[in-house]
């Protein structure tokens, strides 16, 4: 059992109920998505206006990109769980994405595909990538190491946490955005760059916040020599630095990396299977399958959320009218929406779930993603509804900030809720392993997203009936599919095992 499954968050500090961690986290991870979301929102632009490829190229690329962001979080995972612990795991992520936003910055070169530059940015995607990988995982596997498992405020702090997430989501897509459409494209990747930096520092200078949660496992273990005449840490990091190097030289291959990522998530799932079935009780048995249900949710969910900064991006920039006040948007601030919409309900959805808890009326995590699901899907037939009422006119902005609207609070019914389910539901020698799944099982969602943009089609301006038609087929699907988890929503809670977590923690 983890030590910080057994101290309680009060034994430092606390603001607002919560412990400083908690913000210390917020903000570093506040700003860590202002460099991604950042530069996520001019990815798609940079790849069509900039290098000039084809959008089902480009489509490809931008789905490996984001595909392969979510599946370095396994090796995180588990490299973090095993020698490094998450705080050095989130520190050495923080220096790696640093740098490969401003290698972008720095190669961004004339236009088309000319093959240095080009080269350069594939290493500087290789490089956010694998730091990303020691990040993402880790630094949420920090917030619920903060709190025992069957403390209560644990699905408040992770919609908290989701805030800090989305105040980076919501930042990045207005300042990389302008910068990067209206300046030029190293200015917009510079400033990601920037924001990745100023969350490093504050991780590093606040670290005692943390009170010592997320150290290595073994420290004597980890200054340990090895074959290689380094430390075991800095042979870790070593390797994170080759594994730079053999991304650069596969990234440009994006369907091969799809089917790549089917076999890692096959063998990722079986490993994990293993371990459950072989070493495990009943109780910790039916947690982890509970756990693995949800994350079977998780490709389809993002496959089609993460249409927002592909094909969404694209038909937002040549099919709606983006004039307001007087001033046409330019289609990457639109990425800001969706955060914005996150902090103004996020702290609404944090107290409803509290409320209900105390009357025991809220609904289980299962329950919640079939909600999901349904928001997920109502959100694109209520912009095919917006389009088809335009005809042949570009289709009004208002349907854009709608189906933002309907993602976000699907969103919000999934995500903050998975990240703690993840950390909830798994033991403590596997939390990390899980977790990294779980964002594997995003990589899946974001490949699907890829070839599901690529089926929109070319999106020129004023053809929309091919990407309606495409939004029509898969907005029923997950309404279809969302009812279907909340018939099968009780059983799964059963196997949650809810009413033992906190007693077996204390004992």
């Amino acid at each position: 059992m983890a030590t910080s499954d057994i101290v309680p968050a009060e034994a430092g500090k606390t603001w607002l109920g919560h412990p400083r961690g908690l913000y210390l986290l917020f903000f570093a991870e506040m700003w860590e998505r202002f460099s991604y979301y950042g530069m996520r929102a001019i990815l798609i632009f940079y790849l069509t206006k900039h290098f000039l490829f084809g959008e089902d190229k480009a489509y490809l690329l931008y789905g490996a990109y984001t595909s392969l962001v979510y599946i370095t979080p396994v090796i995180g995972g588990y490299l973090s769980d095993r020698y490094l612990g998450p705080r050095k795991a989130v520190t050495a992520g923080g220096v790696f994405i640093a740098i490969g936003h401003f290698l972008i910055a720095i190669t961004e070169g004339p236009g088309g595909q000319h093959p240095f530059f080009l080269n350069g940015f594939y290493l500087a995607l290789a490089s956010i990538i694998v730091g990303t990988g020691f990040l993402k995982a880790n630094v949420s596997v920090l917030v619920g190491e903060l709190y025992a498992r069957d403390d209560h405020r644990r699905d408040p702090a992770y919609s908290i946490f989701y805030m800090g997430i989305n105040m980076g989501g919501m930042l990045g897509p207005i300042v990389c955005g302008l910068l990067g459409e209206l300046w030029g494209w190293s200015w917009g990747f510079g400033a990601a760059g920037v924001g990745m930096l100023l969350g490093l520092v504050m991780f590093v200078w606040l670290k005692p916040w943390l009170l010592g949660r997320g150290e290595p496992p073994a420290p004597q273990q980890l200054r340990t020599p090895t074959a290689a005449g380094l430390s075991q840490e800095w042979t870790i990091y070593l390797g994170a630095a080759l594994g730079v190097v053999a991304i650069w030289g596969v990234i440009r291959y994006a369907e091969l990396l799809g089917y790549a990522l089917l076999g890692f998530s096959a063998l990722t799932v079986a490993y994990i299977l293993w371990r459950t079935l072989g070493t495990l009780g009943k109780v910790d048995r039916d947690r982890m399958f509970a756990a693995l249900f949800l994350i079977a949710l998780n490709p389809l969910f993002w496959g089609l959320f993460e249409q927002t900064g592909s094909s969404l991006n694209i038909f937002t920039d040549r099919n709606v009218d983006r004039a307001i006040l007087g001033w046409e948007v330019p289609a990457s601030l639109f990425q800001s929406v969706n955060s914005v919409f996150i902090i103004l309900f996020a702290p609404l959805f944090a107290v409803v779930w509290t409320f209900l808890d105390k009357r025991r009326l809220e609904p289980s995590s299962p329950a919640k993603f079939g909600i999901g699901l349904i928001l997920c899907g109502a959100g694109f037939l209520v912009l095919v509804a917006g389009a088809a009422m335009a005809g042949a006119k570009l289709t009004p902005v208002i349907f854009v900030f709608l189906i933002y609207l309907f993602h976000t609070l699907a969103e919000l019914c999934f995500s903050p809720v998975g990240l703690s389910a993840m950390t909830r539901l798994s033991v403590s020698s596997m939390v990390g392993l899980v977790m990294g799944t779980w964002f594997l099982a995003m990589a899946a969602g974001n490949f699907i997203a890829g070839l599901i943009a690529r089926a929109t089609g070319s999106g020129e301006a004023g053809d929309v009936t091919q990407v309606l038609d495409v939004y029509t087929r898969i907005g029923w699907f997950s309404v279809v599919v969302g009812g279907l988890v909340l018939l099968v929503s009780p059983y799964v809670k059963r196997m949650m095992h809810l009413d033992t977590i906190g007693a077996e923690d204390r004992a």
